[in-house]
């Protein structure tokens, strides 16, 4: 029987290091945050290969004397708390006194720091968890720390890591937060000998994101600050309209940390509700503070976790504050504005039919009103057998009718199904009508051309055969360097798909040439939604069937545009080609593309 014993030190520090140490971001986390602790109002990052060859962090804090630099390499040893009543009331990024042991533990590790009542400064080199030497050096105040050969005691740990252009996006990120917390301390980011970006001491958090985030985001954004009884909120935040395919550029900071709350990320997507599409995310820079017991800082050992006292009351805060600031702006609640819809490029006004029919009422239901939800049917999954509807067999020639707005589906070798529908009109522009032997039929015109539109583009991708067209003036597109190195590694992807786009300097790239199907101005929107899908998961690219699918779901919604009118020989072409695709009951979403009333549900409707 296996006897119970203590662990060493180091097995211990490198125990703790695979909790608090996931990768080199989070290195420099820790370290920037020890910087920020000791008030550094300028903080220097240097890494070299993503950071594995080298992390170099450099500040003018008020740096450390010999034995507390010696002590600061124990496990649990900090100047932030003294007791467990501290953690009700903690004031700073760091507290539990793991992070530079465990650090030390998993790298080579050489510390310089210098007091300003010490005469010399301290130089400690540590290898591995091993103390290497300990000893005096010529410094400036503040604290100078140099990790290299990261994870060479852990080799498993190594293997994890990703390219060294990733880790190096999310290292740029890091920073990038701890920036915008901090907009009076001065950061400048050096990667592999070039300065990423340098941005002094700022006065204000607008000009801190123009600097970081680039202008095109800062001219977005607007102002918000609000505070109720132990509460308050500030920052920027997007305007009505602008929004995100991911959660990415939604960035919260709760007392000056930043934080991944589910909490506030959902009363901030909560407050949108009436101001962006379904499924699209603002962008917001917001700082949440409240009193430092309200709020548990202790949750996970990166602390971007964070648990509040009082969910709902915090919740209720917010959807308040930004939903009287989107007010302010006209952009939640006013029935006698027109809204501007990122997705597809249209707009809604107001009184008028959503074209979405996946979009969100624009008035509230009267009491009394039911709404019953058509369930999508299941012939993708099942094939044509299964249709709910009878379909009469129709020769090719209903396919000859000329159409502009519904690209053309190839013939099949076997005779095309297609109803024999009487056409009846259109209803509020999206719906056509058509009267049935067993009834009558509501289509939906957007449906359609999104299941024609979704085939042609998925044989176009499969086939690597998609036209392009160039641009006579590119288009600029600035990206957060998460994106950017996405963006960077799937260049060849997207040219097999009609883009060209050309890198133009650090997170700047030029949009060139965009695919034939789409219209020049949702080239930036769309390249954006596809780096979240890329950044999700969502675009499997190492299934390429798959891949070619899930892009082109996400392009039919730029590639059909709808005119406001329209004819009975092109609603007629639309049936005849939604019908030659493989699954014409359903939309590339799984939305019906049409539902039928029959004899017996009318009857029942009138009482008959």
């Amino acid at each position: 029987m296996a006897k119970v014993r203590i662990l060493p030190d180091r097995v211990a520090n490198q125990i703790a290091a695979g909790e608090v140490i996931e990768r080199p971001a989070a290195v420099v986390k820790e370290l920037v945050e020890n910087a920020l602790d000791a008030g550094a109002t300028r903080i220097e990052v240097e890494f070299r290969h993503g950071g594995r060859a080298l992390m170099r962090i450099e500040d003018n804090g008020h740096g450390m004397a010999r034995d507390d630099a010696l002590l600061a390499l124990e496990r649990h040893a900090t100047s932030k708390i003294a007791e467990a009543a501290d953690l009700d009331r903690l004031a700073s990024y760091g507290f539990r006194g793991e992070a530079l042991p465990s650090i030390a533990s998993v790298s080579r590790f050489e510390l310089q720091t210098r007091a300003a009542e010490s005469d010399a400064g301290t130089e400690i080199l540590v290898n591995g968890g091993k103390f290497v030497q300990v000893r005096d050096c010529g410094r400036p105040v503040g604290t100078r720390i140099e990790v290299s050969h990261l994870f060479n005691s852990v080799p498993a740990r190594r293997k994890f890591l990703k390219t060294d252009q990733t880790e190096a996006a999310h290292i740029v990120h890091c920073v990038r937060l701890y920036a915008l917390a901090c907009p009076r301390t001065a950061f400048t980011l050096i990667e592999d000998g070039r300065v990423v970006f340098r941005s002094p001491e700022c006065s204000t958090l607008e000009e801190r994101v123009a600097e970081i985030f680039g202008k095109q985001i800062a001219e977005s954004l607007v102002p918000i600050e609000t505070d109720e009884p132990g509460l308050r909120l500030s920052g920027l935040i997007g305007r009505p309209g602008v929004g995100r395919a991911t959660r990415h550029e939604m960035i919260v900071f709760v007392n000056g940390r930043p934080v991944d709350s589910r909490t506030l990320n959902y009363a901030l997507i909560e407050s949108y509700h009436e101001s962006l599409p379904k499924g699209r995310y603002p962008l917001a820079f917001v700082f949440f503070e409240c009193d430092p017991a309200a709020v548990d800082v202790n949750v996970h050992p990166a602390k971007r976790e964070v648990r509040f006292r009082s969910e709902p009351q915090v919740r209720g805060f917010v959807i308040r504050a930004v939903l009287q600031r989107l007010r302010e702006l006209g952009g939640a609640g006013d029935a006698t504005r027109a809204v501007s819809l990122e997705a597809g490029g249209l707009r809604r006004e107001a009184g008028a039919t959503d074209p979405w029919p996946q979009g969100r009422a624009a008035t509230p239901l009267a009491a009394g009103s039911t709404v019953v939800p058509l369930r999508p049917p299941e012939t993708e999954r099942r094939g044509a057998e299964s249709a709910p509807y009878p379909r009469p067999v129709v020769g090719p020639a209903a396919l000859a009718v000329p159409s502009s707005n519904a690209p053309p589906i190839e013939n099949r070798k076997s005779e095309i199904v297609t109803p024999a529908w009487r056409f009846v009109g259109l209803a509020h522009g999206n719906f056509a009508l058509f009267e049935t032997a067993a009834g009558l039929v509501l289509l939906d015109r957007r449906a359609a051309h999104e299941r024609v539109w979704f085939e042609r583009l998925v044989g176009q991708f499969r086939a690597g055969a998609v036209p392009s067209q160039r641009l006579l003036l590119p288009l600029p597109i600035e990206l957060d360097a998460i994106a950017a190195a996405l963006l960077l590694d799937r260049l060849t992807f997207l040219a097999t798909h009609g883009f060209e786009v050309a890198e133009f300097g650090r997170n700047f790239f030029r949009v060139e040439a965009v695919p034939a199907w789409m219209e020049p101005g949702d080239a930036v929107p769309f390249l954006r939604d596809l780096i979240g899908a890329f950044r999700n998961g969502t675009i499997p690219e190492r299934d390429a069937g798959l891949a070619h699918e899930e892009l082109a779901r996400l392009a039919v919604a730029k590639a059909v545009r709808l005119p406001p009118t329209t004819d009975e020989a092109e609603i007629r072409a639309l049936v005849a080609q939604l019908f030659a695709t493989a699954a014409p009951l359903t939309s590339p979403q799984g939305r019906p593309t049409y539902i039928e009333l029959n004899h017996g549900e009318l009857a029942r409707r009138f009482n008959r």
